[in-house]
């Protein structure tokens, strides 16, 4: 059985090795980059950034004064020590996209989210999927307690006692 386990994993491991191996063309990174600022990725992970670093103040700081000053000025808006993490992300999303879709492909994405309405979808997006998923769960919901007592109707009629 181990040896079966390491035949799939050698299998495994050849599958990723081959696809990183396999890097997207320039023309697709740069399609998959312009695809990314539009979609305002790096935005969005830079909004991230300040809650991280308030978490990692406690354990870093550890309580002392002098120590949250200066981890407060390092860790201030504006500072380059956001600029690695939110290139490096920037760089792997890119990749991702232009290992999943062809240049037209990012090029008619981008030009969809770079329009108006693709601006407009961006920016009620979150709010369109809260209130996708408060929708799917009140109609589920709904739907759960009519099959419920549909279900126990047909029981009853079958001589069921419920």
């Amino acid at each position: 059985m181990s040896r079966r386990l390491l035949t799939i994993a050698g299998a495994l491991l050849l599958l990723v090795c081959g696809a990183s191996a396999q890097a997207p063309s320039p023309e697709a990174m740069s399609a998959a980059r312009k695809l990314v600022v539009t979609l305002k990725i790096a935005d969005q992970y830079r909004a991230l950034l300040p809650q991280l670093l308030l978490k990692l103040r406690p354990v870093v700081a550890q309580d002392r004064p002098e120590i949250e000053r200066d981890y407060d000025a390092v860790t201030a808006p504006g500072s380059e020590i956001y600029a690695p993490f939110v290139a490096s992300m920037t760089d792997q999303i890119a990749a991702l996209y232009a290992q999943t879709f062809t240049v037209d492909e990012l090029r008619q994405i981008d030009t969809f989210y770079a329009a108006p309405a693709g601006q407009k979808f961006l920016e009620k997006s979150d709010a369109l999927a809260q209130a996708s998923a408060q929708i799917s769960q009140d109609v589920s919901q709904k739907a759960a307690d009519e099959l419920k007592q549909r279900l126990i109707e047909a029981l009853r009629q079958k001589g069921h006692k419920l």
